[in-house]
């Protein structure tokens, strides 16, 4: 079943006095190369948490297990709303060559790799965080992507990306690498999710930690000098960049419980999974660095986020885009 057909007007809400309605609490829910010097894996503890060492602060999410887990469950959460595909372009059912920019675990990539042994499935992050044991056909490498590309012209069939809002410092310039490297006719396929949380029915609480979390992210990113809303202008951006053929489509991810449907229950669920093993990963270096923020506002911060988020009346939702565009030729 389409969980998101392309017309409606939101996502129906299951009645509180159904039987079966439930809610959420918090509590519920190397790389190959052998020339990689030791500093790289030797990461920058904060807090806590880890965070990569080569281009320290490049990027505000940590590395540690918590934060893999939270990679992991993102993956599994794009994967259902996929309707259990790895990626919506239109591909070369025989693909030879295939990026993953900022890969993460690595755990598209290996999937990638299985799914066609055709391809060799290049992984790049700055964190060598990716599993020894993976598929011959799909390789890791720790790389800035903001940097130079190393590779030839016309190289990859596929280009993915995915997750990156507030990280890159100048989109167009990352389009124009992955369009001179990609071979004529291939594809990149960028999917954001927002920033920021919404509702289609005026749920969340106006003085409540959701709001609160929608207005100190700009604040944030305003210092940063990077863009915070990504997928807004993806489509946009690929087009100015010049790809051809580009597509947008727009999906809704349901935080918590309270749908009507059991198959965007489920996604609920996940959608809810992915933000909570997320609050802290996504903020804490971020507010503590940027805004001076103590850890413990931001522990408070993120516990007010959950609380709104636990409650089945409060139907927020996150956005999430994905936009394709063909290399001509």
């Amino acid at each position: 079943m389409d969980l998101f057909p392309e017309e409606h007007d939101g996502i129906a809400v299951q009645d509180d006095d159904d039987d079966d309605i439930d809610s959420l609490d918090a509590g519920s829910l190397k790389t190959d190369s052998t020339s990689l010097s030791s500093w790289v894996a030797e990461y920058r503890e904060e807090n806590g948490r880890t965070y990569h060492s080569y281009k320290d602060g490049a990027y505000y999410g940590a590395n540690d297990e918590d934060a893999k887990l939270h990679m992991d469950i993102c993956h599994a959460l794009y994967t259902q709303t996929f309707n259990d595909k790895l990626f919506l372009a239109p591909i070369d059912p025989y693909p030879q060559q295939i990026l993953d920019l900022g890969t993460g675990t690595g755990i598209w990539a290996i999937d990638m790799a299985e799914e066609y042994p055709s391809a060799i499935v290049v992984g790049t992050d700055l964190s060598p965080i990716q599993p020894n044991w993976v598929p011959p056909n799909c390789k890791f490498m720790v790389d800035d992507m903001e940097e130079d590309f190393c590779w030839s012209d016309n190289h990859f069939n596929y280009i993915h990306i995915r997750g990156l809002h507030g990280t890159i410092r100048n989109w167009p310039r990352l389009y124009r690498q992955c369009l001179r490297v990609l071979k004529p006719g291939g594809y990149i396929e960028h999917a954001e999710y927002s920033a920021q949380f919404t509702t289609d029915d005026d749920s969340v609480p106006s003085d409540g930690g959701v709001a609160a979390w929608n207005a100190v992210g700009p604040e944030c990113h305003e210092v940063l000098k990077t863009e915070l809303q990504v997928l807004e202008k993806t489509a946009d951006n690929l087009r100015a960049s010049g790809f051809s053929d580009v597509e947008q489509h727009g999906f809704k991810w349901p935080i918590g419980t309270w749908p009507k449907r059991n198959e965007l229950k489920k996604l609920g669920r996940l959608a809810y999974a992915h933000i909570d093993t997320g609050l802290e990963n996504w903020t804490l270096r971020l507010l503590t660095s940027v805004l001076g923020w103590s850890a413990e506002e931001v522990y408070v911060l993120c516990a007010n986020v959950r609380q709104d988020l636990c409650n089945p009346k409060v139907h927020a939702i996150h956005k999430m885009n994905v936009a394709w565009g063909r290399k001509a030729g």
